[in-house]
C-alpha cells in the first residue's frame, strides 16, 4: 500500500529532487506551497506523514491537530529542529530529521562568504557592470597567517577548518564537546571563547542552536573581539543578537559580516519580495551596509545536498512504516542536550533515557 505524505512549503527544486528519489520508494507525495502552521494544518488530513522544513511551525496546536487527523510521523527535511515542540511530540508523534546531507556544501558556502567579504567581489561585480573599473575601497588582506575562530567542530566545522587551513591560516576552535584527536589530525587548537574572540581575524559559527547558546554573540561578546573581525554565520540566526551586531558594525568592532541565516528569517527567506518594501527594519538596515553580505539560507543548496536530503527523508519514512528502528529519530532529550543526545541517544532507546 502506498503511503501518503503531505509535503509543506514545497518549492520547485524540492519537488524535482524528491520526485527523482521517490521513484525508488513509491510514496504518494502531496506537494503544498504553503507552510505548516495552525492555519494550514488541516491540509494534512488524509496523510500518514507530514514533511516539513525550517520555517514550518510545529507547535502544540499543530501537533494536537496532526494527531487528531491520524498523521503518524513528522519528517524534517533538514538537520535543525528548533521549530518543533519535541516535548509535545514525545510519545505522540515520532520526529525524524536529516542530520547530515552535505557538510561540504555548508562549509564551502561559509568559505565563499569569507573570501567575498575580504576581497569585496560582491561589490566589484556591480561596479564593473556599470563600467566602473576603479578598485578604490576594495583592498583586502592575505588569508595566509590569519587566525580563524571556529565555533562548532562537528562535520561542517571540520570541513571548514580543512578549507581554512589550506590557506595557511591558524585555527582556534570552541566546542563544548572537544575532539582532541581531530584537532591533532587537522592541526587546530581548542580555546575558550574569550581567547577565540580576542585572537581571531575571522569567526565562523558552525554550531546548532540550543537553549544555552541563544544570542551567544551579543554586545558583551562583540566587545571582546579583535577590532575589524569578520563574522560568518551559516548556523542559525538566533545565535547572533542582530541589534547588537548592527551596533558592532557601526562602531567598527565587526569589520564585516556574512550571514546565511537571520533570526527573523522565517518571514522572508525562500520567498520573493523584490517588488515589495521590506517591513522588517532590522533586516532592511543590515542590507544597507556595504560590508554585510546576506544570503537566503542557501548554504545547503547544492545538487548533492538536495539529493541526499530527499534520500534520507524518504528512507526515514520507509523504515518507520516498515516497523524498523531508524537512526535519525529525535527524542525529547535532544531539546536540552543536543550534542550529548546525538552521540548517545538512538531511536531504539530514546524513551528509556528520559
Amino acid at each position: 500500500m502506498s503511503r501518503t505524505i503531505s509535503f509543506f512549503d514545497a518549492k520547485p527544486y524540492d519537488q524535482k529532487s524528491f520526485d527523482e528519489v521517490n521513484e525508488s520508494f513509491g510514496f504518494q507525495i502531496r506537494y503544498l506551497n504553503m507552510r505548516l502552521g495552525p492555519e494550514t494544518v488541516a491540509l494534512a488530513r488524509g496523510a500518514e506523514a507530514v514533511c516539513v522544513f525550517v520555517n514550518d511551525v510545529v507547535n502544540k496546536e499543530v501537533i494536537d491537530a496532526l494527531v487528531e487527523q491520524g498523521v503518524k510521523i513528522i519528517a524534517l527535511r533538514c538537520a535543525g529542529y528548533n521549530n518543533v515542540d519535541l516535548i509535545e511530540a514525545y510519545e505522540r508523534l515520532p520526529v525524524v530529521r536529516v542530520p547530515a546531507y552535505s557538510p561540504h556544501a555548508v562549509a564551502e558556502h561559509a568559505a565563499a562568504l569569507v573570501l567575498s567579504l575580504n576581497r569585496k567581489t560582491h561589490r566589484a561585480y556591480y561596479r564593473t557592470r556599470d563600467g566602473n573599473f576603479n578598485i578604490n575601497g576594495f583592498i583586502g588582506y592575505d588569508m595566509n597567517g590569519k587566525t580563524i575562530g571556529v565555533i562548532g567542530t562537528g562535520k561542517i566545522g571540520q570541513i571548514f577548518i580543512r578549507i581554512m587551513r589550506g590557506f595557511g591560516t591558524r585555527v582556534l576552535a570552541f566546542d563544548p564537546y572537544p575532539k582532541e584527536e581531530t584537532a591533532r589530525e587537522l592541526g587546530f587548537e581548542y580555546a575558550d571563547l574569550d581567547r577565540l574572540y580576542a585572537e581571531s581575524d575571522v569567526i565562523s559559527l558552525q554550531c546548532p542552536l540550543t537553549p544555552d547558546n541563544l544570542h551567544m554573540l551579543n554586545r558583551e561578546a562583540f566587545e571582546k573581539m579583535k577590532p575589524g573581525v569578520c563574522l560568518i554565520n551559516t548556523g542559525r540566526g538566533k545565535l547572533v543578537d542582530t541589534h547588537d551586531l548592527i551596533d558592532a558594525l557601526k562602531s567598527g568592532r565587526v569589520g564585516s559580516a556574512g550571514l546565511d541565516v537571520y533570526e527573523e528569517e522565517d518571514k522572508y527567506f525562500f520567498e520573493d519580495f523584490s517588488s515589495e518594501i521590506i517591513q522588517d527594519d532590522t533586516l532592511a538596515r543590515l542590507l544597507t551596509f556595504p560590508n554585510v553580505l546576506v544570503t537566503s539560507h542557501q548554504a545547503f543548496f547544492t545538487k548533492e545536498a538536495m539529493h541526499a536530503i530527499a534520500e534520507t527523508t524518504l528512507e526515514n519514512l520507509r523504515l518507520f512504516f516498515a516497523g524498523e528502528p531508524g537512526p535519525n529519530e529525535i527524542c525529547r532529550h535532544c531539546n536540552d542536550h543536543p550534542a550529548r543526545c546525538q552521540t548517545k541517544c538512538r531511536a531504539s532507546n530514546a524513551k528509556s533515557i528520559q
